[in-house]
């Protein structure tokens, strides 16, 4: 009997999304498509069409959004400076709505009555998804495997994969994989040795940066330009957002910028250690404080300030389409018409300061700032100003 009823599963080609694959075949009546959606992450599509096809599957659709997510989704975050906790560039976080978005899209097209992904029972991506699916899909029923299948353990997943012949991959000491996710934008690992916060993470696992020890023994200098509070260009050479934000991961990754080892809160309150790389995440964020620095105001710069960690809060657990978020995106952007100039950084060893800012603004006056005495500032009214704050102690 031919099957009417689909499936769109989030298939990465991975073990994981493997096994929820042949698992969505045998406890549903539904064709099961395979939907990847491409960020920029390490992927082989012959794989994932091969593995899928291996399975059964008919269709695969692979979305290219690379320069989408740089543009709608990174920019944004990185205009905002946000930061989770005090270290998480929100790597994982920030991908996930526009994964939702497009794959409830694709459910859409092929009336689909179900959406799936592989994310695990404990972890923040489920919230992150099925917040989108709701989001755009309010009526399309959610299949999450790991919160009702009978398998309870990755011993339990090889088991499942061998009996099925499925393929498991190794790391690189031979032993199933760490847990990793990777886009454009960074890559986390998480698991095995890691769990222990004791433990030392392990050089082998870093995929994107040159260890700070290995890195060049001289500074490389970057220079970024800005236009309207986004990166447009490297070193004068203008570049559109996934251009740019591969070349940076490259400049960064080879000097040993962007790694982070934290232990942080997960929104369903569990504490996890994870390492994240975000080469060019990091090069970006410093550099857009600095342009930011001499050509916006006081007061809009300390407000942004003041909204960033609900900003980052509000991405960090998935509600990046929520009301909340976009009244925080208007403020974040309120004048970034007046972000405009180019910041070059150095680069050595792990380590970025900055060299230069240049900018047309007159956000920052050389004339008053100067020790040298001059008439653009009247220092009579400095007395005043503090007499009235000391008003407010009392």
């Amino acid at each position: 009997m031919k099957k009417n009823k689909k499936i769109v599963l989030a298939y990465s080609g991975g073990l994981d999304t493997s096994i929820i694959l042949k698992w969505l075949q045998e406890n549903y009546d539904s064709e099961v498509i395979a939907y990847t959606a491409d960020i920029g992450q390490e992927m082989d599509r012959k794989k994932i069409i091969k593995n899928a096809r291996k399975l059964g599957v008919k269709r695969i659709i692979i979305n290219n959004l690379k320069n989408t997510f740089v543009k709608e989704y990174i920019f944004p975050m990185i205009r905002g400076h946000a930061i989770y906790e005090g270290v998480y560039l929100l790597g994982t976080s920030i991908a996930r709505p526009l994964i939702a978005k497009d794959q409830i899209a694709v459910a859409k097209k092929f009336k689909a009555f179900a959406v799936s992904h592989g994310s695990t029972g404990k972890g923040n991506d489920q919230v992150r998804f099925e917040l989108g699916y709701h989001y755009f899909g309010p009526k399309i029923k959610v299949i999450a495997p790991w919160r009702i299948w009978k398998l309870k353990s990755r011993t339990d997943l090889i088991n499942y994969a061998k009996k099925n012949n499925i393929p498991i991959p190794k790391d690189k000491k031979g032993a199933p994989p760490f847990s990793v996710d990777d886009n454009l934008f960074h890559t986390s690992t998480e698991g095995k040795v890691l769990e222990n916060p004791k433990n030392s993470a392990p050089e082998f696992i870093f995929q994107r940066t040159t260890s700070p020890e290995k890195a060049p023994n001289k500074p490389t200098y970057v220079s970024i330009g800005f236009k309207n509070s986004d990166p447009v260009s490297i070193n004068g050479k203008k570049l559109n957002p996934e251009k740019l934000l591969e070349k940076l991961n490259q400049i960064g990754g080879k000097n040993g910028v962007g790694r982070v080892d934290l232990v942080e809160n997960r929104f369903i309150g569990i504490k996890s250690r994870g390492v994240y790389e975000t080469p060019g995440g990091t090069l970006l964020l410093i550099a857009h404080r600095a342009m930011e620095s001499v050509t916006l105001d006081k007061d809009t710069m300390h407000k942004k300030n003041s909204i960033m960690p609900r900003y980052a809060e509000l991405i960090y657990n998935g509600y990046w389409f929520s009301k909340e978020r976009f009244k925080l995106q208007k403020i974040v952007d309120l004048k970034k018409s007046k972000v405009n100039g180019s910041v070059k950084l150095k680069l050595y060893k792990g380590n970025v300061t900055i060299q230069s800012r240049i900018t047309k603004s007159n956000a920052y006056s050389m004339k008053k700032v100067s020790f040298e005495e001059n008439k653009t500032f009247n220092k009579s009214n400095v007395e005043r100003f503090i007499n009235f704050h000391k008003k407010k102690l009392k």
